[in-house]
């Protein structure tokens, strides 16, 4: 059994939350419900499915990427807000969030992990946003197809990927935005000389973009790109105090 207190400073300090202030995310522990700690349970998105998973595990504690609270939302609680919140107050079960802290996190960051996938050296961090460099750029030990690439995400991620771009121009320069990186993160590789933008998601507006700059885009999918922050901190929470941890997986497909 663990104090909630003791996990919630863990995690605030090994994810520096306090380094992205500017994030839309309230991040840290949005929820507190219970002092103590026996289960927990990890995941990437909050919503009620994960909360009726949670009760059903029996956890008093949620760390997700993507929280309930962003900006100076929510501002009434009422219908699904209250939904959550009524599971989560009744069961005394507590949520924590980390969101731009774990995309841009240099050791359990989404970006960083995904890099680690395809052995990504000479890493440097770009694209800033909200006022912190949250890509992960560098170079192939071997100039290799997106196709190559393609086949070592989808082994790893378990997700089908799309590429938008030539299947068999070779890549070196790689840049990482896990889930909605958009138009800023593909602007931004463009600008840093990459020869692909790797990313969770590919818009409609960025498309003429990609095939002007003959930039290649390979898409994983939102959820899919997020996964291995969530575990990784699942991985250091279990091994640091003794609780039973669990991640639950709810891919939304997209």
């Amino acid at each position: 059994m663990t104090q909630l207190k003791e996990i919630t400073k863990y995690l605030d300090e090994r994810l520096n939350i306090a380094a992205i202030p500017d994030d839309a995310s309230n991040n840290g522990l949005q929820v507190e419900a219970s002092e103590e700690v026996k289960k927990a349970v990890f995941a990437v998105d909050a919503c009620l499915e994960l909360f009726e998973a949670a009760l059903a595990k029996k956890a008093d504690f949620i760390f997700v990427h993507h929280g309930l609270s962003w900006g100076g939302e929510p501002r009434r609680f009422t219908g699904n807000t209250a939904s959550r919140l009524e599971l989560l107050f009744n069961n005394k079960i507590s949520l924590y969030a980390a969101h731009l802290p774990l995309d841009a996190h240099k050791e359990i960051g989404h970006n960083a992990l995904l890099a680690n996938m395809i052995k990504l050296q000479k890493r440097r961090s770009f694209a800033n946003y909200s006022g912190c460099d949250i890509a992960c750029g560098g170079t192939l030990p071997k100039a290799a197809s997106a196709s190559q690439l393609v086949e070592i995400f989808e082994a790893k991620l378990n997700c089908k990927a799309k590429v938008f771009g030539r299947l068999d121009k070779k890549l070196e320069k790689i840049g990482i935005i896990s889930g909605g990186g958009g138009m800023d993160g593909l602007l931004a590789c463009i600008a840093e000389g990459m020869d692909c933008y790797v990313t969770g998601e590919m818009t409609h507006t960025m498309y003429h973009i990609v095939k002007e700059n003959a930039i290649t885009v390979i898409q994983l999918g939102h959820y899919h790109s997020e996964t291995e922050g969530v575990i990784a901190v699942m991985n250091e929470i279990e091994k640091k105090f003794a609780i039973d941890c669990e991640f639950i997986d709810i891919p939304t497909g997209l």
